[in-house]
């Protein structure tokens, strides 16, 4: 089983021609909306791949609300711990896409950030179940620290988005960054070669291994002293929205079938790209099905 801590957001979707810049105002597209949030689109991405998933986190009293718990139900995910909070609306993310599929995104958390470590342990009979336990930084840091020590297995943290200040949980065994994400961590600058972001996940402590996801140049992977490099699948990406997700959400699916890292961040890298070449976050992760045929394609 996958345990998944985390948040749920309604993703409010423009196409742009170009991401502002400050004090511009640029006209959109037709607006669209999909149910999302980092943890709830990697828990879908985990079940879309056959993974036995049960969720932890928090809702407003909003029809939002309904909107994300049912669509994460009806992807197979147990919805039993996700909560209702009084007075507060559900997460929202504001999403701007430009003709390249790049994204700017703006989150206001709004339930969210109302998830207690209190909420965690009475989640502590299927944390503790779970072969792995996938957190994220867009719920309290206190959820995250709970969840963690409550795991029964493998921890699989993913430090997005970057926010300053986060503290990581101390027990993680597995650390996936991106390069903003992995500065952040490490308090450098963002890497740009292969060198660089090896020299900058040296830094880091305290996880059992990292990868470090490249977006169109793959992923680094680094165990104990050795080191990894496998590049992205050659696809045309339209939209990267939920991509990391994508990533994480197979990620966990593969370890928790006892995958070796190696294999697991290929299978993952391959169900990271075909998300890409869709719209949306949950929309866009495959299915198991596709994932696979995609692999034998370009074996």
């Amino acid at each position: 089983m996958i345990a998944v801590v985390g948040s749920l957001n309604l993703d409010l979707i423009v196409p742009v021609p170009h991401h502002p810049v400050p004090g511009e105002t640029v006209l959109g597209g037709d607006i669209v909306q999909h149910p999302g949030g980092k943890g709830a689109n990697q828990a879908v991405a985990a079940a879309r791949l056959g993974g036995d998933v049960a969720f932890v986190g928090r809702v407003g009293d909003d029809d939002a609300a309904d909107v994300l718990v049912g669509a994460a139900r009806a992807q197979g995910v147990d919805t039993t711990h996700i909560l209702r909070t009084e007075s507060v609306p559900t997460g929202r993310a504001l999403i701007a896409v430009n003709p390249d599929g790049e994204n700017s995104i703006i989150v206001s958390p709004g339930a969210n950030s109302r998830l207690t470590a209190a909420d965690c342990e009475k989640a502590a009979s299927p944390l503790a179940a779970a072969k792995v336990t996938v957190l994220q930084q867009e719920v309290p840091d206190a959820a995250n620290h709970a969840a963690a020590r409550l795991a029964g297995g493998l921890v699989l943290y993913n430090p997005a988005p970057a926010v300053e200040g986060a503290v990581p949980p101390s027990k993680v065994d597995l650390l996936v960054p991106n390069r903003t994400e992995l500065a952040a961590l490490t308090d450098t600058p963002e890497a740009r070669t292969v060198d660089e972001i090896i020299a900058a996940a040296r830094k880091l402590t305290g996880a059992g291994a990292v990868v470090v996801t490249l977006g169109g140049d793959g992923v680094l992977l680094l165990e104990g002293t050795s080191s990894l490099h496998i590049p992205a699948f050659r696809v045309t990406p339209t939209d990267t929205t939920g991509a990391g997700d994508s990533f994480c959400g197979a990620l966990a699916v593969a370890l928790a079938e006892d995958r070796t890292l190696e294999q697991a961040a290929r299978w993952a890298c391959a169900a990271a790209a075909i998300s890409t070449t869709r719209t949306g976050a949950q929309p866009s992760a495959p299915s198991r099905d596709e994932v696979e045929e995609f692999l034998t394609a370009r074996s």
